[in-house]
């Protein structure tokens, strides 16, 4: 029993290592915190040097660089103005400024005005000539994409606001698949079994998600101790004016190194071959990273979706495949769904220890509550010999009766 609860463990284990090493976590506050670190350490060191130059060039700066980004928001507003008003903004100015001017710049703007009223517009020829350089420079740097958003940037702005390909795939995959078949599966396993005397193991549906995104029509192609066992009964929905549109869902036995065998339900994530597609066409402009980035972020989205999700919640596994493991061991696919279900044998579902019946005690002054812990094991109550032609008394153990409900609920 302890090697097996430590294999059960060890692989456990494997599963969560496997997911925390390739699947990409949300990016932090690390380059704001890094920036105000070392703009603080700038400062100082400057103010202690010469603490007259940074009191009056502070405001100089300031003023300038507000100013640039201004300048730069105006010549975003040209082009929306000149040739996508109509299209783009029906005509409406207030979206197009909106759209141009971010509120730090509209922030940084409103600092400006009140810096030149505030001190009076008391500086120097040298100092406004170096405050319009610096504006120039800016945004010239800013149009020529000097100072442009870095690569990483981009990817954080796309991660947070679900502008990638793999949130748009995720979504449409649970809303027009998952959400309306997931929740029906229970059923049709339990039919299946009363029609054909098989048990499958369990009856969440596993999802595989290959990091190349390559997904076969059958799966025993790729390792040849899974095989098809037969398919779910039909589920038929109304759907976007297709009146009983069909799905289906396929079981597979899986065989491992015991010759143990496994059914479960086991399919590829179809909007994975999107992105292998995109990958293939050049029109795309998609590369193989693009690609393996998208399905790491496709399982995060997905995964955080299925879990937000009352209907679906504990009726899923994601399975995350390394193919480049999978060409090494032709037994790699099998072994890592067994893998699974091996883990999800010693799991208890939060739905099914939230109806776990809680016991319920007699109140009263005959009735003391009893304040046995739940886990307690159940004692063996004898009781005193009786004669057989003794006369009829009223005799009820009230407190034993409730020790047997107590006992009941264990």
């Amino acid at each position: 029993m302890k090697e097996k609860e430590r294999e059960r463990n060890c692989s456990v284990l494997q599963v969560r290592m496997v997911e925390e090493c390739v699947v990409p976590k949300p990016r932090g506050r690390t380059p704001v915190v890094c920036a105000v670190v070392f703009s603080s350490i700038a400062f100082a060191l400057v103010w202690l040097l010469d603490s007259a130059i940074v009191r009056e060039n502070s405001g100089l700066v300031v003023v300038a660089l507000s100013l640039g980004a201004t300048l730069h928001s105006l010549c975003l507003l040209s082009e929306e103005w000149l040739f996508h008003s109509q299209q783009r903004y029906g005509g409406s100015i207030q979206k197009m400024l909106s759209t141009c001017f971010n509120s730090a710049t509209l922030a940084g703007l409103c600092v400006v005005i009140l810096m030149l009223v505030v001190g009076g517009f008391q500086w120097t020829h040298e100092q406004r000539v170096m405050c319009v350089l610096t504006s120039t420079f800016y945004l010239l740097l800013k149009m020529l994409r000097v100072l442009g958003p870095a690569p990483v940037e981009i990817s954080e702005v796309c991660e947070s606001r679900q502008l990638n390909v793999a949130h748009g795939l995720a979504w449409s995959f649970y809303l027009g698949y998952l959400k309306l078949v997931i929740p029906e599966l229970e059923e049709q396993v339990k039919k299946h079994s009363n029609q054909t005397g098989v048990i499958l193991h369990t009856s969440r549906l596993h999802i595989l998600l290959p990091l190349s995104a390559v997904a076969p029509a059958k799966i025993e192609e790729e390792d040849h101790k899974i095989r098809f066992h037969q398919n779910l009964p039909e589920i038929q929905l109304n759907r976007a004016g297709v009146r009983k549109r069909v799905y289906k869902h396929s079981i597979y036995k899986i065989t491992d190194q015991e010759q143990k065998q496994y059914y479960c339900l086991l399919e590829y994530a179809t909007p994975l071959l999107t992105l292998y597609q995109m990958s293939q066409d050049s029109t795309a402009v998609f590369s193989e990273h693009d690609r393996r980035q998208q399905v790491l972020l496709f399982h995060r989205t997905l995964s955080h979706i299925l879990e937000s999700s009352l209907e679906c919640r504990n009726r899923y596994r994601l399975i995350l495949i390394d193919d480049q493991q999978a060409a090494n061991d032709p037994h790699y696919l099998s072994m890592e769904i067994i893998r699974h279900l091996e883990q999800q044998k010693h799991e208890i579902p939060m739905d099914m220890l939230e109806e776990l019946p809680q016991p319920v005690f007699e109140q009263g002054v005959n009735f003391p509550h009893q304040e046995e812990p739940l886990s307690s094991l159940p004692s063996l109550m004898i009781s005193q010999p009786h004669s057989l032609r003794s006369e009829p008394e009223e005799n009820t153990d009230y407190t034993q009766n409730n020790h047997y409900n107590h006992n009941r609920y264990q």
